[in-house]
């Protein structure tokens, strides 16, 4: 189990140089998981996601964004896993000990709440993380202050339950592994503008944060 730790958090920093260095090569991924929730929300995000990270923050991460399931080996190909949905999540065994070797091994997974997942989410992470709670994270958080600064933390993008956006985390041996967005809804403030019908000031403030999130996560 040691060895597979060693070799997963290689090749995590390997990602990790080739982003630095603006190779093509890195990709990030769409996380698929079963239980009926759609996975699959969102379409447009992590490109338009990608997309805005190569214009400013001068990186080249790949376009051709992937999808990869919970339980596969393949997602230790990806430096960074996006998971979001409205529904139900059911994570297997299997699935639990891949995700907690890939997260533990220095991979990192994004939840955004699309409104729904909330309660699975939690369910399950806290199958992959027993020993662990959800923190919230102080507005202080590097997370927040990256190239773009967020001095008052989420920025609120879609209107959900009338709460204020919250950003939580998942911290394993002193590193943040799991990044929550709750009431927040950033990955609706990624897609086209048609979608949502969002204002570009309000979606210019979810790409900067999710921005944040990236420059945050590669840059460990």
């Amino acid at each position: 189990m040691f060895l597979i730790k060693k070799i997963t958090l290689l090749i995590i920093l390997l990602f990790a140089f080739a982003f630095k260095q603006g190779s093509p090569s890195v990709q990030i991924a769409l996380l698929k998981y079963k239980g009926g929730g759609d996975w699959y929300a969102n379409p447009t995000s992590l490109p338009n996601l990608v997309k805005f990270c190569n214009e400013n923050l001068g990186t080249d991460i790949s376009e051709d964004v992937a999808t990869v399931d919970v339980g596969s080996a393949e997602i230790f190909n990806y430096p960074f896993v996006h998971m979001t949905g409205h529904g139900n999540v059911v994570f297997s065994t299997e699935d639990v000990a891949n995700l907690r070797n890939y997260l533990t091994g220095g991979g990192f997974l994004h939840i955004s709440d699309n409104y729904g997942i909330d309660k699975f989410a939690r369910r399950e992470m806290k199958k992959v993380f027993p020993e662990l709670d959800f923190v919230e994270l102080p507005f202080t958080h590097e997370i927040y202050h990256q190239k773009y600064s967020f001095p008052n933390g989420l920025p609120k993008i879609h209107e959900h339950n009338g709460k204020p956006p919250q950003g939580f985390g998942l911290i394993y041996d002193g590193r943040l592994v799991c990044f929550y967005d709750y009431e927040c809804d950033l990955g609706d403030g990624w897609e086209d503008q048609s979608v949502h019908k969002d204002s570009e000031a309000t979606r210019l403030k979810a790409l900067q944060m999710g921005a944040n999130i990236i420059q945050y996560v590669f840059n460990k």
